[in-house]
């Protein structure tokens, strides 16, 4: 059985591993300053961000809308065992989840900020299913990750903080399997309250953030190469974009 990247792991943190870089955007100095700004902001809300009121109002309900969009596709693939990555994995919940099934063989977390990556290490650690968990720091647009290598991809209220959202379609399209699961869930700002709430409320406080259109993300995942897109808005008073898409075979 291949393994998903250059060395197997464990419920443990680990640093990407070093090596010749695949169709990587360069980091120009404004988008060094975007991923600094972030891994600033993150490092200092990692300690009480499983506590924070966001997780009731935006962070739950993604990773209810991620559970749903995970069981339509099982029901529709049937019961075999599974690969899942999910990038941007904060402090680790959706993968501490989804561990409770067998079927998911190996849940890799991705974050680029260390005391994320931290955190969801301890919080795999303590789960029955330690063993099929791991953590890898490193960025979402140069993920260490063998090609072709898993079925799903998640990716749940981080997009925004991508300088090259482009870069980072393509990479979940790499490491995809043919006909490989995507579900990327962000903010909606395509009516009044979400673009108050996202260009202007989240924009101000975090800075440096995208939240991409509706049209726009449709695009980036067409020109990526995937197909049989689906996108639906959840939540009401924080409207989120569900997006789904498949790798094409």
């Amino acid at each position: 059985m291949p393994s998903a990247w250059e060395q197997p792991g464990q419920a443990t943190e680990r640093r990407a591993p070093s090596g010749p870089a695949r169709r990587r955007p360069t980091d120009s100095a404004p988008s060094r300053q975007i991923k600094d700004h972030a891994q600033a902001w993150f490092e200092r809300w990692a300690g009480t961000y499983d506590r924070s009121l966001l997780n009731e109002l935006i962070f739950f309900p993604a990773v209810r809308a991620c559970q749903e969009e995970l069981a339509r596709w099982q029901a529709a693939r049937g019961p075999r065992p599974y690969r899942i990555l999910d990038a941007g994995c904060g402090t680790g919940t959706l993968l501490a989840l989804t561990a409770r099934d067998p079927l998911a063989e190996l849940l890799v977390g991705v974050d680029y900020v260390p005391a994320m990556a931290r955190q969801a290490s301890d919080k795999f650690a303590r789960c029955d299913a330690a063993g099929r968990l791991c953590v890898l720091r490193c960025d979402a647009e140069r993920l260490a990750l063998a090609s072709a290598s898993l079925d799903v991809v998640t990716c749940c209220n981080s997009f925004h903080h991508y300088p090259h959202q482009a870069a980072a379609i393509n990479e979940f399209r790499r490491v995809l399997r043919p006909g490989g699961l995507l579900v990327l869930i962000d903010g909606f700002r395509d009516n009044v309250i979400g673009w108050v709430i996202y260009d202007v409320a989240v924009a101000l406080i975090e800075k440096h953030v995208h939240h991409a259109s509706w049209s726009e993300l449709r695009a980036l995942l067409a020109g990526a190469g995937f197909t049989s897109i689906r996108q639906r808005k959840a939540n009401v008073l924080v409207p989120l974009l569900v997006t789904v898409a498949h790798a094409a075979p």
